[in-house]
């Protein structure tokens, strides 16, 4: 019987996941279709009980809907419970409906990849949305120093992040003690690739600079970095690493990272 996947989000004309799912798909020899959904907001507390109805085997959470679908799932996984954010739920034969947090997974695979050191480090993330507690609870779990959050609400990013230091777009000549820069937003992605998440002269006190968003592959916060000789990664690996450990969920059982690579250089094959 085919299994049925997709992603829901508000709007996926960016995605890669299609793609992405497929190459996995067919190297795992599972017979399975990948769909996506644009939901409005007013219209996602049916997407879960749509989905069991219609036989679904599991869905991807994005932009902006990872936090807001928790409260129609039936379990939270231990990361995501910890996070407060979810990416991948999994509808099990008997209808229950449980979510999971591989961005925290997908994320540190990344840097690992990227070869970035983090552990005894200052790192600003910029943004306070689902991927920043993805990316937050990796890094403090994983032996970061301190985290500054970079937010245009700055009370709101208190309440979810107590323990953190906060501040506004206003008060950036704090970031200099800081060796990591996260943008966890979604500004500089297709088809807004001009704009930026922070000022280019702001960069000079980083010596890493990490973009979540894959497309385009180097957005101009990525280009401003990469000229000021920053260490530089995208988020393609995130999302491929992400994609494989949500299949492996799915599919109940470990797959080798040799997927990631060999869907990653499908990707590039294929111009995306």
């Amino acid at each position: 019987m085919e299994k049925l996947f997709g992603l829901i989000g508000e709007k996926l004309g960016h995605t890669y996941s299609p793609a992405i799912h497929k190459k996995i798909m067919k190297e795992l020899n599972i017979d399975g279709h990948y769909g996506l959904f644009q939901v409005k907001k007013e219209n996602l507390q049916h997407v879960v009980s749509g989905l069991k109805a219609l036989g679904y085997d599991g869905i991807n959470v994005t932009i902006p809907y990872k936090t807001d679908i928790i409260k129609y799932l039936d379990y939270l996984s231990p990361e995501a419970e910890k996070i407060g954010a979810v990416n991948v739920v999994a509808i099990d034969k008997d209808g229950t409906a449980a979510g999971y947090n591989t961005d925290y997974y997908g994320f540190g695979m990344m840097l690992k990849n990227a070869e970035m050191k983090t552990e005894g480090e200052n790192a600003a993330i910029i943004g306070t949305g689902g991927a920043s507690k993805a990316v937050s609870q990796y890094l403090k779990d994983t032996g970061i120093k301190n985290i500054i959050f970079i937010t245009r609400d700055s009370v709101l990013a208190k309440q979810k992040f107590p323990e953190d230091e906060v501040i506004t777009y206003g008060q950036l000549d704090k970031l200099k003690s800081c060796s990591t820069i996260i943008n966890t937003t979604p500004l500089g992605m297709y088809p807004k690739i001009q704009a930026v998440p922070i000022e280019e002269k702001y960069l000079s006190n980083f010596s890493q600079a990490v973009d979540l968003i894959y497309n385009p592959s180097e957005t101009l916060f990525i280009k401003q970095a990469k000229a000021m000789g920053l260490k530089c990664v995208n988020g393609l690996y995130m999302l491929v690493a992400q994609a494989v450990k949500s299949q492996e969920i799915w599919k109940g059982t470990e797959i080798s990272e040799t997927v990631i690579t060999s869907t990653l250089n499908f990707l590039k094959q294929e111009g995306l």
